[in-house]
C-alpha cells in the first residue's frame, strides 16, 4: 500500500470515528429528552419525584413554555453543571412557582436558553408545575456581573428570573456576565386561568 493510500484510509477512519462520536452525542441527547418527558408525565400524575434514569441526581419539577417562540422545556431540580447539560434547572435556594419570592431558572446560553436573547418586554412565559400553571409577563432584562451582583432570594418579591451566561455568542463558556430576564405574575396570584 502506498503512503497516499495509508493516509487516505487513516483520514477515513478518523472521520468515521468523529461521525460516530457526534451521532452518539445527538442520540444520547434525544434519548434523554424522551426520558425527561416520561419522568415529567409521571410527576404530573402523582406529584412525586421521578428521576429520568436510575443514576440521575436530578428530576423534573416544572415545564417552561414560551408560546410565541415555540419553546417547551422540562425544568429539572438543581442548577449544577450535570443538570444543565440535560435541561434548564431550578435553583434550589429560590422559591418554587406559586411561592412568594424569586423563582430562578438557569440554562446554557448556547443550548436550552439561547432563546432568552429574543424575549421582549410584555411577552408571556408559562411555568407549569405538577399542581398548577402560572403565567408571567416579561418586565425587562439586564446583564449583571456575578462578581458584584447577588440575587436576594429572600426579598419576598414575587417574580421569575431566567438566567444564562452572557454574551450569547461568546467563543468560550463561562465568564462573570449573566443575562437575566425578569418577569412578574400576570395576575396577583400568578395562576394561569
Amino acid at each position: 500500500m502506498t503512503l497516499n493510500k495509508k493516509i487516505f484510509w487513516m483520514v477515513m477512519v478518523l472521520a468515521g470515528a468523529l461521525l460516530v462520536n457526534g451521532s452518539w452525542i445527538q442520540l444520547k441527547a434525544q434519548v434523554a429528552q424522551w426520558l425527561l418527558q416520561d419522568a415529567w408525565q409521571q410527576t404530573q400524575q402523582d406529584g412525586g419525584i421521578h428521576k429520568p434514569w436510575k443514576w440521575a441526581d436530578h428530576w423534573p419539577v416544572a415545564r417552561l413554555k414560551v408560546p410565541h417562540l415555540q419553546v417547551d422545556q422540562i425544568v429539572l431540580e438543581g442548577d449544577s453543571g450535570n443538570v444543565l447539560a440535560f435541561a434548564p434547572g431550578h435553583n434550589v435556594q429560590s422559591a418554587h412557582p406559586g411561592e412568594m419570592g424569586a423563582v430562578i431558572i438557569s440554562g446554557h446560553r448556547d443550548t436550552h436558553f439561547s432563546f432568552l436573547q429574543y424575549l421582549k418586554h410584555g411577552q408571556l412565559v408559562e411555568v407549569e408545575t405538577s399542581f398548577r400553571k402560572y403565567r408571567y409577563r416579561i418586565t425587562g432584562s439586564n446583564v449583571v456581573d456575578v462578581n458584584n451582583t447577588r440575587i436576594d432570594v429572600a426579598a419576598g418579591i414575587n417574580q421569575l428570573l431566567l438566567v444564562t451566561c452572557y454574551p450569547f455568542d461568546a467563543p468560550l463558556a463561562g465568564g462573570p456576565l449573566r443575562y437575566v430576564v425578569t418577569a412578574i405574575p400576570e395576575t396577583s396570584s400568578g395562576l394561569l386561568l
